[in-house]
C-alpha cells in the first residue's frame, strides 16, 4: 500500500455531482489512500473552495487535491492550504490570478466544439440534455449518459464568474491528464493549461467524463502527483 502523500481529496466540476468520483474512489482505496470526496454547492467559487477546505481539514495530511472540470478553478484556489502537498487537474480548468472558468472559455479556437450550455435562468446553467452525451460523455454507455444529463446539477453564474485570487499551482507541484476526445474543454486548450501551469502531463482518449471511462488512467495520475 502506497501511504506516501497520505490523503486524496477529490473535487467535481459543473453540472455534476461527486458520485461521478466512486470507480476513482474505489481504485485508490483499493491501494490504501484515504479518500474523501467534495460535494460542492456550485453557488459561488469561494463557497466551492471553502466546501473543499472543510474536507482537507477533516483528513489526514498531507493531501493531493483532484479537481475535474470546474472543480479545477476551485483546486487552484483551495490548493494554498497548507495541508496540500500537490495539485491534479482532470480534463480541467487551470486559471491564473484573476481568471475564472468564465474568462478562459470566452474566447474559443476556430472550429473548437461549444458546450451546449443554455441561456442562465435564475442565476444558474445547465446543458442541452439532448447535446449532453455528445458533449460531456461520448465514451459512455448511452443509458448512463441519459442518467447524467436528466441528474444534472445546476451551475452557478457566480461559480463560473468566479476569479482566482492566489493559483495554488505556482508554488505546488502540478499533475494533468488531458483528455484526447474532450467536447467541452477542447484538448489543445487542456495542453496549452497544463503547459503553463508547469504540470506533469498525460495523454489518454476519453470524453470530458474521463474520470468515469477512464478509471485506472485517471488514478493512475493521482497515484504519481501521491508519490511525487
Amino acid at each position: 500500500m502506497d501511504r506516501t502523500r497520505g490523503s486524496v481529496v477529490l473535487v467535481h466540476g459543473g453540472f455534476v455531482d461527486g458520485s461521478g468520483w466512486q470507480g476513482v474512489f474505489d481504485a485508490l482505496k483499493a491501494d490504501g489512500y484515504h479518500v474523501a470526496v467534495v460535494q460542492n454547492p456550485t453557488l459561488s467559487l469561494e463557497g466551492d473552495v471553502a466546501a473543499t477546505h472543510r474536507v482537507i481539514e477533516s483528513v489526514p495530511g498531507p493531501v493531493v487535491l483532484v479537481g475535474h472540470s470546474y472543480g479545477g478553478a476551485v483546486v487552484t484556489e483551495a490548493g494554498t492550504h497548507e495541508k496540500v502537498a500537490a495539485l491534479v487537474y482532470i480534463a480541467a480548468f487551470a486559471p491564473d490570478k484573476g481568471e475564472s472558468v468564465a474568462t478562459l472559455i470566452a474566447d474559443p479556437a476556430p472550429g473548437a466544439p461549444v458546450p451546449p450550455i443554455l441561456p442562465p435562468a435564475d442565476g444558474f446553467l445547465l446543458l442541452d440534455r439532448d447535446r449532453f452525451a455528445e458533449s460531456f460523455a461520448g465514451d459512455l454507455p448511452a443509458e448512463q449518459a441519459r442518467f447524467m444529463a436528466d441528474s444534472q446539477v445546476p451551475w452557478g453564474v457566480d461559480a463560473l464568474n468566479g476569479a482566482v485570487s492566489q493559483p495554488a499551482w505556482r508554488f505546488k507541484p502540478s499533475w494533468y491528464l488531458v483528455a484526447a476526445d474532450d467536447r467541452m474543454i477542447p484538448p489543445q486548450a487542456q495542453r496549452a493549461m497544463a503547459e503553463r501551469i508547469g504540470a506533469t502531463t498525460v495523454e489518454t482518449p476519453g470524453s470530458h467524463s474521463v474520470y468515469l471511462s477512464q478509471v485506472a488512467a485517471t488514478a493512475d495520475v493521482i497515484k504519481k502527483a501521491a508519490r511525487g
